[in-house]
């Protein structure tokens, strides 16, 4: 049986990587920081007793800011195959605390790949370390001939957090190079679901969306409505993530679609899925969205009613204007395809926030029953 250990697995990829690798028969290993909250809804379903022995994922206390403690797991499971995807991963927010940013998601990568040296595993261990789009900082004089970032393009990241970024995948490189590891960087455009955290902007957009479709949210705020962005599937991404551990010789991959769209086609598209029709008045930080027809019955809002409006509090430091990568390699080198598209994601992503906004609401009319019988 293979052992796999997943750094950061109650996020969103973490979540999916394991049920994947949990599907082939792996043993999973997942390292999660202590909190005082309970911070695993999205493995859950996979973690049922810890008490079973044939109960195959098994979670461990750590944190990538603690080497001794990382080398202790590493050391106790001996795993076959290590997917660093634990980070401090909000660009926005990596402004406001970059030494932190740059201790997670750059010397993190560092104290892992040193921690499988020292303990010679290096022959035995393949790590994949989770790289970004981020890396690039889209300009567009360092796309390739096709117009799109490959595993060529020359990189400018433009946030705290592309830059820690940027140091982990050059140590990941480094130690490939300098101690012959089977380590490789997957340089992960924008990908998201159901899981994604809601204060992503994809995920503010179906969940803000979801509730004025139910009445209970009027409008949502955001930044950069130009902002153009290569959006996949995480279930996707997580699939090739396996897909280069398998491969025979470690390599760097960028894991894209090889489509953009803007925040404001994103924001009409998951209004779409509710049958609510908008149009965009007003230009830059005056741009406002409004209803123009409602076509489903269940979901009614009140025709020209504003339901977006952009806040400037939300824009960056530097912005990243557009990202679009080239899956080329990925799909002729290990025949990588994705099962989905932006629509089908959309879709996706706006039935799960339906869902979890109608529970909300019948928990709500739950309460005023019983205070009305409590009267």
């Amino acid at each position: 049986m293979k052992v796999a250990l997943i750094t950061g697995i109650t996020g969103q990829d973490g979540s999916y990587l394991a049920e994947l690798l949990l599907e082939k028969g792996y043993m999973v290993h997942g390292i999660k920081r202590r909190s005082s909250l309970f911070n695993t809804d999205r493995i859950d379903h996979l973690y049922q007793d810890p008490h079973d022995p044939n109960q195959r994922l098994k979670l461990h206390y750590g944190d990538l800011t603690d080497s001794m403690n990382l080398t202790r797991i590493i050391q106790e499971t001996q795993p076959d195959e290590i997917y660093n995807l634990g980070a401090m991963s909000h660009v926005k927010v990596s402004f406001d605390s970059p030494e932190y940013v740059g201790n997670v998601d750059g010397l993190g990568t560092l104290r892992i790949l040193e921690a499988v040296r020292l303990l010679g595993l290096e022959k035995k261990t393949r790590i994949y370390q989770a790289s970004t789009s981020e890396l690039y900082g889209g300009l567009p004089e360092n796309k390739n001939e096709r117009g799109f970032y490959d595993e060529t393009c020359p990189f400018y990241p433009r946030s705290p957090y592309g830059v820690a970024k940027i140091y982990g995948f050059w140590i990941t490189k480094n130690y490939r190079e300098a101690y012959d590891m089977y380590a490789c960087n997957g340089i992960l455009f924008n990908h998201e679901s159901p899981r994604r955290g809601e204060t992503f902007v994809t995920r503010k957009i179906t969940r803000a969306v979801a509730k004025i479709a139910l009445g209970l949210q009027d409008k949502i705020y955001l930044g950069n409505l130009e902002a153009q962005r290569d959006w996949g599937h995480a279930k996707d991404y997580v699939r090739m993530m396996w897909m280069i551990l398998q491969a025979e010789k470690a390599q760097d991959w960028v894991i894209a679609t090889g489509v953009t769209t803007t925040v404001r086609d994103f924001v009409r598209m998951a209004f779409l899925e509710v049958g609510i029709e908008l149009e965009f008045k007003g230009e830059g930080v005056d741009e406002k969205a409004y209803v123009t027809a409602c076509n489903n019955k269940d979901y009614q809002v009140e025709i020209g009613k504003e339901v977006l409006s952009v806040d400037p509090s939300y824009f960056r430091p530097t912005e990243v204007d557009l990202l679009l990568g080239d899956p080329t390699k990925a799909k002729e080198q290990l025949g990588w395809v994705p099962e989905y598209d932006l629509k089908g994601l959309v879709k996706d992503m706006m039935e799960g926030d339906i869902k979890l906004m109608k529970r909300d609401v019948d928990l709500l009319k739950a309460g005023h029953e019983i205070l009305k019988q409590v009267e």
